[in-house]
């Protein structure tokens, strides 16, 4: 059965939001899976998400503190319905992003990431395709708040949907 895949970053709850958008909420009811990429900033956030959702996988970001840091890993890597993923919250300058990506996460093929607060979907030249889904609740520079969702399937990721708010 595919297992449907709801994607988020650099969340900042409460600093940059008092909380997640409605919409936001009902796609992680919807999901089989949540990954969160780090930022998340308060720890109670996690504590929610963890009730509410079905599964989370989450990281720690470069402004979570000692208690999310203490609770969630800086890189996780996990199989989905064949499908290797990694996640991390910071993965450097776009330029040259996907090659240090294949170097890092060898043994991956789908690589979760957060920090910049823009969205991000390509594939390295070694086929490992990398999603950043941006930020639901801090657009910074970008036309939108933003967030992904997708569909892991008998090895293969499809109907990967950059959702904007």
């Amino acid at each position: 059965m595919p297992t449907r895949l709801l994607l988020i970053a650099d969340t900042h709850v409460p600093k940059r939001a008092r909380v997640l958008p409605d919409e936001v909420w009902r796609a992680v009811d919807e999901a089989d899976v949540v990954f969160h990429a780090g930022d998340w900033v308060d720890l109670a956030l996690l504590d929610v998400l963890e009730q509410r959702a079905a599964r989370v996988i989450g990281v720690w970001g470069n402004n979570d503190g000692r208690e999310l840091r203490a609770r969630l890993p800086e890189t996780t890597r996990l199989e989905l319905d064949g499908l290797r993923f990694a996640m991390t919250h910071e993965t450097g300058p776009a330029a040259g992003r996907e090659r240090r990506a294949d170097d890092a996460f060898p043994d991956t093929d789908v690589l979760v990431f957060g920090h910049s607060h823009i969205p991000w979907d390509s594939v390295s030249p070694r086929g490992l395709r990398l999603l950043n889904p941006g930020s639901p609740t801090d657009r910074r520079r970008q036309p939108h708040r933003t967030y992904l969702t997708a569909v892991a399937d008998s090895g293969s990721l499809r109907d990967v949907t950059l959702r904007r708010l």
